[in-house]
């Protein structure tokens, strides 16, 4: 995969573990190289500066002159004895692994010589650790490595994670790319798909889109604007437009970036998840590598807004210096088939449908790919009948689209679609009763496939069209404030003039974030998911959930289940309640079985053992296998505690056993 690995080295911790990883990336036909930069003039410079320090006894000039030959002699033997120390160890190991070594010992200014090195030679990775021997303990990233990878375009592995140094932390082990349609992380996903056939890891694609951002914008903006302003600006009409199109519009791309990787990953021949992500991109990556612990996160060097001359985009360099893991910078850039693109990221109106059926079914597949190439060039997301027109005109000759048209008024209209709205809604009408009795404008629904918030009486998810077994209703109750807590409840209008009522307990704890941007964002995250999901009240539960998605955190809950070993039947069953079905991607088999459970206590407390067993083991899409496995496990551990003389009440809620 490698034909030429460069390793800077300088006897660190973390230049130790690059020579580990150069090892597991490289094949037979892999050369590695490594280098050690030294400083030997700048040694030489440092000395006469001291001179005028030295005792009076060495102030003579012949003398002087002599201490000049010791001291260049000392330091120019005494670096090159250090640097071949140093390659002698990667040497060694490249020997036992009958890998052919190159070793280089440059002198001059580190970043400088290693810059120059790297642009004049043919290495296709860089591997180096994120600090060198003059870490301390608050270093993020070290001097020398900034530099450098600001500075060259090859693809560059940044060591981060070292488990000698941070213990053996609890890990998917998976390769994770993270795409948003830029060539760089389209490249980024081949040499993912290359590793993780080389080293057999799971691969994870995830992709992120900010809906949050504009909220926060408009709600600072009424600070500023006159009324006049606020009017001219139109406030509800913007949010409106954002809320029922934009929103969703980007939740689409970026859907459509991730289908698309997962058809490249496919045809590679291997399997992978897909995982979409709302929110502020940097925040967002990084709560998600925090929490899986990946065993390597590729980024694009650059962004899909990133002007082409930029060394390095501002979310993959806050990343680099954060994330626990190491980090993979991708400086190659791919761009998928046209046609694979257009597939994934381009609607037909329904009169283009109809427009297009009338096309001669012998040719019908040729055009319909010129159409969407034709789109996809223009940056059309919508195919409409007068994009036909323009595209047929463009590909077809002259009164070839009429001729065309007179054969397809002959055709047979075909029969109707099996995946007709009528259809649909049936099913989910079903499963909507099944799941709460309500009727459907009742119920906010959330598509297990990608996380996109339905309202109304919809029957296909319009960001990763997933079909109505594939909606969960919101559970509100969870979220509903107690007695207690509504007692004081304070009511906020927004800039669009919508009140939102929040706890005092939920605002106290808003105000736990720093006052500024930080605390306004945050706010319009919670208030915009309250008004989407349509949560009547903001309790401290609602910000809970928002503002910490994933209920498993490093150390708690989860990896408490899987470090300890076993726990009770009641364990199981209080871990899993503190999840919530919205954590995991259930399949429609999974909800089908679950289903099967009767009603009430039962089903609720055999979902929380499933999401417990689940969620020890670090499952997020809980399949029929997954299912009927944590319901065995669950099975088991009551059968023990049965035997060790439980009794019913220890398996009812406890607000059962109290009434």
């Amino acid at each position: 995969m490698f034909k030429n690995i460069y390793l800077p080295i300088d006897n660190s911790d973390y230049s130790n573990e690059c020579i580990e990883l150069a090892l597991q990336f490289a094949d037979k036909d892999t050369t590695m190289t490594a280098s050690h930069v030294y400083a030997a003039k700048m040694h030489d410079v440092r000395f006469r500066q001291m001179e005028s320090g030295l005792p009076e006894e060495y102030q003579d000039e012949e003398e002087l002159e002599k201490q000049r030959n010791i001291h260049d002699q000392l330091i120019t033997k005494g670096m090159e004895v250090i640097t071949d120390s140093y390659l002698e160890v990667p040497r060694q190991k490249a020997e036992a692994a009958k890998l052919p070594f190159v070793g280089k010992s440059l002198e001059g200014r580190n970043w400088i010589e290693l810059v120059r090195d790297i642009k004049e030679s043919d290495y296709d990775l860089v591997i180096m650790g994120a600090l060198g021997l003059g870490a301390i303990k608050d270093s993020q990233l070290g001097t020398v490595a900034e530099r450098v990878i600001r500075r060259i375009q090859t693809d560059t592995l940044v060591v981060k994670h070292i488990p000698e140094l941070h213990g053996d932390k609890p890990s998917s082990g998976k390769i994770v790319v993270a795409v948003d349609g830029s060539g760089h992380s389209f490249g980024g996903l081949k040499t993912a798909i290359d590793l993780a056939k080389q080293l057999n890891r799971p691969l994870e694609i995830i992709s992120t889109f900010d809906p949050y951002f504009h909220y926060a914008m408009f709600n600072s903006l009424t600070g500023v604007l006159t009324k006049e302003a606020g009017k001219v600006f139109k406030f509800e009409q913007q949010e409106k437009l954002h809320e029922d199109i934009i929103d969703k519009g980007l939740a689409k791309i970026y859907q459509a970036h991730l289908e698309i990787s997962r058809k490249l990953v496919e045809e590679a021949g291997l399997d992978c998840t897909i995982r979409l992500l709302d929110g502020k991109v940097f925040e967002k990556v990084l709560q998600y590598a925090r929490e899986e612990n990946p065993y390597l996160l590729i980024l694009g060097r650059i962004g899909v807004h990133s002007a082409p001359d930029m060394d390095i985009g501002g979310n993959t360099e806050n990343l680099l210096r954060l994330v626990p893991c190491n980090v993979y910078l991708s400086s190659k850039v791919f761009k998928p088939p046209i046609d694979m693109q257009a597939e994934e990221s381009i609607e037909w109106t329904a009169e283009a449908k109809e427009r297009l059926q009338k096309i001669p079914g012998f040719v019908r597949p040729m055009a319909t790919g010129a159409i969407l190439r034709y789109a996809l060039e223009r940056g059309h997301s919508m195919i409409t009948s007068s994009v036909i027109t323009e595209a047929v005109q463009n590909i077809l000759p002259a009164g070839a689209m009429q001729a065309m048209r007179q054969i397809g008024e002959n055709m047979k209209k075909e029969g109707m679609d099996p995946n007709e709205p009528a259809v649909l809604g049936k099913l989910k009408d079903q499963m909507m009763e099944a799941h709460t009795g309500k009727a459907p404008e009742e119920v906010t629904l959330k598509c297990t496939s990608c996380g996109t918030i339905l309202k109304g009486d919809v029957v296909k998810c319009g960001v990763c069209s997933a079909t109505s077994e594939r909606f969960l209703p919101i559970d509100k109750e969870e979220f509903r404030p107690d007695e207690k807590e509504n007692e004081e409840t304070t009511t906020v209008t927004t800039f669009d003039s919508v009140e939102v009522v929040w706890t005092q307990e939920a605002l106290q704890a808003l105000d736990e974030y720093p006052e500024g941007h930080v605390r306004r964002r945050a706010r319009a995250r919670i208030e915009k998911s309250a008004r989407v999901q349509k949560i009547s009240a903001i309790s401290l539960a609602f910000v809970n959930k928002v503002m910490n998605e994933k209920a498993v955190k490093p150390g708690e809950n989860g990896n408490d289940v899987k470090k300890n070993g076993k726990k009770t039947i009641q364990e199981v069953q209080e871990y899993g309640a503190s999840l919530s079905p919205e954590d995991f991607i259930w399949s429609p088999e999974a909800i089908e079985r679950l289903e099967r459970v009767p009603k009430g206590f039962m089903r609720d407390n055999t979902r929380n053992r499933v999401m417990g067993y689940a969620g020890s083991k670090g499952i997020k899409e809980i399949t029929l296998e997954v299912c009927e496995t944590g319901i065995a496990e669950s099975v088991k551990l009551m059968e023990e505690a049965i035997k060790s003389g439980a009794t019913l009440e220890d398996f009812l809620p406890k607000k059962e056993v109290e009434a």
